[in-house]
């Protein structure tokens, strides 16, 4: 018995994605987690951290404490990390365009509390290429953005050896759409994009390169086509060992190493029968620990219930006993890799390799990721894969139980309304904005000016970022702060949304659709205008972006303008574009302040516009945008988009009075 325990493999690091409402609150969540066997921390920050604006800042407004723990300065990092011992915590941040920031002020905190630099462990995610492809957190142009993800990479490097300076992130890719290909393609095509500004600046020998490459790491996502999953991250490794050894010289064989966390699917998790969904995360942790060769560094798991809202600690706990139920309750741990020598996996795994070098070769011929992000080339092929998903599963030819098959169900004991997620007090954002305002009101401004004067510096010298970073952190700069020094140095971008204007001609289904679009058009005496907007800070575009290319296909005249509007800027647009009906898509919780704004300003502005909503919005917050004035909402339980671009044109109808014209 003690010989086979000896052999067993360390289990992965268990991690659980987490944060909310303030850092005090985050803090005693993670206190909690940790205290029940988790072995890791992994941040969720909310969206006006990860974008640089202060919890005041007319864009933060209903977004504050949503999505994650608002981080304004380095009395919040205090409390988010109160009573946790930095020196041998294992800590991963999921932030991008911040990155920079974010990891000055953890080793600010770490300097204060006497956690030695070299001791701390960890990964923060600093992989802005997938935020232009998918999440939308993105708020530099690309080029001065991978010149930020080259400094951290060089600091960390040298100062805190131990620590990942960027995840490469493919899970995003998988959430809006990518097929298993373009995750593998344009993972490895991001990360020769920074591998190559880091060897291409000058700043480092082949020695400190070598550990450069070493300390890369990676974060995927594992659906539900369970072979072909396994398949996909022993493919991910074999390439990755070939990149690092045959355009980057690497000899050491741990330097090549594929090291990678993961988080599974959210993007298969259902609203409708949501209990089905801890089979699936199951299955799905399975694709990324079975194989010995391929197997992750880091799991965290979604909770069953996320499709709903925001899970409770409850929930996050069951996904963490799933982790430790297969590390410790069975005997994976006990064997080799139990997929060598198969050759079924072979195969899918050259068929794979292969598909993936070609892609990489197309995207290294348009100049690399960078052009291809700029182009629009991978936003646009992602858009086409998403909607090639859900093609498939309107028509049935993608099954997905409880959704489009097997719809009787008995009344689940574990929803029961708003107690079933956890909501978020209106008064935190309130909260938030006091303390903030206190802050300022008790630092230093001179040092704060003079860190900032230091940060403009070194952004438009071209000196390492990170140094006048952590002086910020100290000196009491917010977040805000930080990151509109970096917007006047490098200024701000806007990523194409690959949403085309020309409409598909193989689009089955539609031709009922179109009709009645030609017909209301023909009516309205111009073609049907539909704005779709997206307001606040969420940048999670899929939806938005399917719901903009259907009614496009369907004869609709759209507007799309991407990400990150203001209330008064989607009004000024639905006037300017004459829209007939406007569509808000919101997916960070901020949708009753924020779609209740878009229709109060409609009414101040004198347009009688019809607004429907989208989200991931509870049956008592969708009645009460009703009763505020939208005239329907649509939740992730309402896949058939041919069904609500009906529904589309028979509000515009009504509205127009146009029934019996």
């Amino acid at each position: 018995m003690t010989a086979d325990k000896q052999k067993r493999d360390k289990p992965w690091i268990f991690r659980t994605y987490a944060g909310h409402s303030t850092a005090a609150d985050s803090n005693e969540l993670y206190r909690k987690n940790l205290a029940k066997g988790q072995t890791g921390l992994s941040v969720a920050f909310d969206l006006p951290t990860q974008t640089g604006y202060d919890s005041d800042h007319v864009l933060s407004r209903g977004e504050v404490g949503k999505v994650g723990v608002p981080i304004s300065h380095l009395g919040d990092m205090r409390a988010l990390f109160d009573q946790i011992p930095l020196g041998s915590m294992n800590t991963s941040m999921t932030i991008n365009a911040t990155a920079a920031w974010l990891m000055a002020l953890y080793i600010a905190v770490a300097d204060e509390t006497g956690a030695p630099r070299t001791a701390l462990t960890g990964t923060i995610q600093n992989d802005i290429i997938k935020e232009y492809l998918s999440r939308g957190t993105y708020v530099f142009p690309p080029k001065p953005s991978l010149r930020l993800i080259k400094d951290v990479a060089i600091f960390t490097t040298s100062e805190l050896p131990k620590w990942n300076p960027m995840n490469i992130c493919s899970y995003h890719l998988q959430e809006a759409g990518a097929t298993p290909v373009q995750e593998l393609a344009y993972a490895l095509a991001t990360a020769i994009a920074v591998l190559d500004t880091v060897r291409n600046s000058g700043e480092v020998d082949q020695a400190k390169f070598g550990e450069v490459v070493g300390r890369i790491s990676f974060f995927v996502n594992a659906g539900l086509r369970f072979v072909t999953e396994v398949c996909k991250m022993r493919a991910f490794t074999e390439l990755w060992d070939e990149i690092t050894r045959e355009r980057y010289g690497i000899t050491d064989p741990k330097q090549r190493l594929f090291r990678y966390g993961v988080q599974v699917n959210s993007l298969g998790l259902t609203e409708p029968q949501p209990e089905n969904n801890v089979a699936r995360i199951l299955i799905e942790m399975l694709a990324v620990t079975l194989s010995k060769n391929a197997r992750a560094r880091a799991v965290q798991l979604p909770a069953w219930n996320e499709a709903l809202g925001l899970p409770r600690p409850w929930d996050q706990q069951w996904s963490l006993r799933m982790q430790q139920i297969l590390a410790y309750e069975t005997d994976l741990l006990e064997y080799g890799d139990i997929f060598d020598g198969s050759a079924e996996i072979t195969r899918k795994v050259e068929e794979l390799k292969s598909e993936a070098r070609e892609e990489l070769k197309r995207i290294e011929d348009m100049g690399g990721a960078v052009a291809a992000v700029e182009t629009g080339y991978m936003k646009q092929r992602l858009v086409e894969s998403n909607t090639a998903r859900l093609e498939a599963i309107e028509r049935g030819d993608q099954i997905v139980v409880g959704v489009n098959k097997y719809l009787e169900t008995e009344p689940s004991p574990l929803t029961g309304g708003i107690a079933s997620i956890m909501t978020v007090s209106e008064e935190a954002e309130h909260d938030q904005i006091e303390r903030l305002n206190a802050w300022r009101a008790q630092r230093d401004n001179k040092a704060v000016a003079e860190a900032l004067a230091a940060l403009k510096r070194a952004a438009t010298e071209g000196s390492n970022i990170m140094p006048p970073s952590i002086q910020c952190a100290k000196a009491g700069v917010t977040t805000g702060e930080w990151g509109w020094t970096l917007r006047e140095a490098f200024g701000e971008y806007r990523a194409p949304t690959g949403v085309g204007n020309a409409m598909r001609n193989d689009v089955e289904g539609l031709d009922d659709i179109r009709a009645d679009v030609d017909r209301v058009s023909s009516k309205l005496g111009r073609r049907l205008t539909f704005l779709v907007g997206k307001p606040g800070l969420d940048g999670h575009s899929n939806g938005a972006e399917q719901i903009a290319v259907r009614a496009r296909d369907a004869g609709m005249q759209v507007v799309y303008e991407g990400i990150r509007l203001t209330p008064e800027e989607i009004v000024e647009a639905a006037r300017d574009n004459k829209a007939h009906v406007i569509g808000l898509s919101i997916l960070s919780g901020s949708h009753l302040p924020l779609v209740k704004d878009v229709v109060a300003r409609m009414k101040a502005a004198g347009l009688d516009v019809p607004v429907v909503a989208g989200g991931i919005i509870p049956p008592e917050d969708a009645a009460e945008l009703e009763k505020a004035g939208v005239a329907a909402v649509y939740t992730p339980k309402d896949f058939e988009l041919n069904r609500i671009m009906g529904d589309l044109v028979r509000i515009v109808e009504h509205k127009n009075s146009l029934t019996n014209a």
